[in-house]
């Protein structure tokens, strides 16, 4: 085990706050070798299949492992691998898998991670859901649990939910629920343009939405589980929720009562809103910054759109960004900025949308990626990923983005074009 663990802990990237830059330090291109394996009696089920393909995914999209694709080494379950065997091939960790489905109780999943370096069991674990389309779920948790197991820094977001708009046809959009891989879908709201999600808390029990009303702009607020519906606010020129505070009780609202759009501070639990800004063109898609004591967003008092920030209790603007002209679909995380900037024709296309990390507090800036139309980016709870919207010939695929890895993986859309996205 403390070769491993060592393995993870000098992989492990380093992020100088106090610098407010993102420094991505290697000492070690050795990562831990894990095999995953399905148990003989479970080999021949396709939902186990299933499964394991997701938790090679999940283990290649932490950048805490390097997945062994040989097929060679199976065990019984309750039995101890060929030690010898793996060594000799190299391997740190041996992960069997065995499952128990059935049509009333669901799905179980049991695993075993073994440490081959030591001979020794590390973790023996049971996991169930009791509707069977969850399974990309269970994956994730077994992928979370095995790094737990290691020490390596987190990836609970694996088991979030993305919550995105799908247009069906014109005017008609449904709000649907989904795992990272876009492997699980739900849809939760359906008829009509439903569009611009945003969680309401991180515990995602709740989410705001744009829909309309008798034709009016509405933004309502949803409970997943109770479908309790509450009306939030109405604009007739548009209106959408952009970030929630910290605490949850406060909304940033883009909104145009009279087809100005401007960004409102919504106080949930008065009931009031705030105007932040007063620019007579347009200011949109408000993120909290620094604590909540700015906010970061898009307006094109350039002429073309661009970044801009200001503290919320003062009518100074700054800009933030200085390169290109059409910058937008702002993300934040503490004292950094992820956005989209429209690039000049290249060889990839004569549109191609990237996405930049910047400081607010330095000058401090790097691209992201470097082909297609990149938007809405959206940084994990922990901000060392990014989740995003890439379009291709006119196909979706959810983008995700490990910032302290310098990796990026991408899961397309089956069917439908993606119109936002959230995590």
């Amino acid at each position: 085990m403390n070769k491993i663990l060592f393995l993870i802990i000098t992989f492990t990237t380093i992020l100088f706050a106090a610098d407010a830059e993102l420094d991505i330090i290697k000492k070690s291109t050795n990562l831990p070798k894990i095999e995953v394996s399905i148990a003989p009696k479970a080999m021949n089920n396709l939902l186990t299949k299933k499964i394991k393909e997701v938790i090679v995914k999940d283990l290649k999209v932490s950048g805490h492992f390097d997945v062994i694709e040989d097929q060679r080494a199976h065990a019984e379950f309750n039995k101890f691998p060929n030690m010898l065997a793996l060594s000799n091939r190299g391997t740190d960790l041996f992960l069997n898998i065995d499952s128990n489905l059935s049509s009333f109780e669901g799905v179980t999943l049991n695993i075993k991670l073994y440490d081959i370096n030591s001979k020794q069991l590390i973790l023996n674990k049971s996991f169930s859901t009791s509707k069977e389309q969850r399974y990309p779920f269970l994956a994730h948790r077994v992928a979370i649990s095995v790094n737990k197991q290691l020490n390596a820094p987190s990836i609970d977001w694996m088991d979030k939910f993305v919550i995105f708009s799908l247009y069906k046809e014109a005017k008609k959009a449904d709000i649907i629920i989904a795992d990272y891989t876009l492997t699980f879908q739900k849809p939760v709201i359906r008829g009509g343009l439903n569009i611009f999600p945003k969680w309401a808390d991180e515990k995602q029990n709740s989410f705001y939405y744009t829909t309309y009303d008798r034709g009016v702009p509405t933004l309502v607020k949803t409970n997943l589980y109770t479908r309790k519906r509450e009306v939030i606010m109405k604009s007739e020129g548009m209106i959408v929720a952009s970030d929630v505070s910290k605490d949850g009780n406060k909304l940033l609202v883009t909104a145009a009562p009279d087809n100005q759009p401007d960004i409102y501070l919504y106080d949930l639990r008065k009931k009031t809103k705030v105007r932040l800004t007063t620019y007579k063109g347009i200011d949109v898609g408000a993120h909290f910054v620094e604590n909540d004591s700015r906010i970061v967003f898009v307006s094109d008092r350039l002429n073309y759109p661009n970044i801009f920030a200001k503290k919320i209790n003062s009518r100074g603007v700054e800009r933030l960004v200085y390169h290109g002209r059409n910058n937008s679909s702002a993300t934040t995380y503490k004292d950094y900025v992820v956005y989209t900037s429209r690039e000049k024709g290249n060889e990839f296309g004569r549109y191609t949308f990237n996405l930049y990390l910047m400081s607010t507090k330095s000058d401090y800036l790097k691209r992201l990626t470097a082909n297609g139309s990149n938007q809405f980016p959206k940084f994990s709870q922990d901000g060392e990923s990014i989740i995003f919207l890439k379009t291709v010939d006119n196909r979706s695929s959810i983008g995700i983005i490990r910032l302290n890895h310098d990796k990026s993986f991408l899961f397309p859309l089956r069917n439908g074009k993606i119109q936002s996205i959230d995590w």
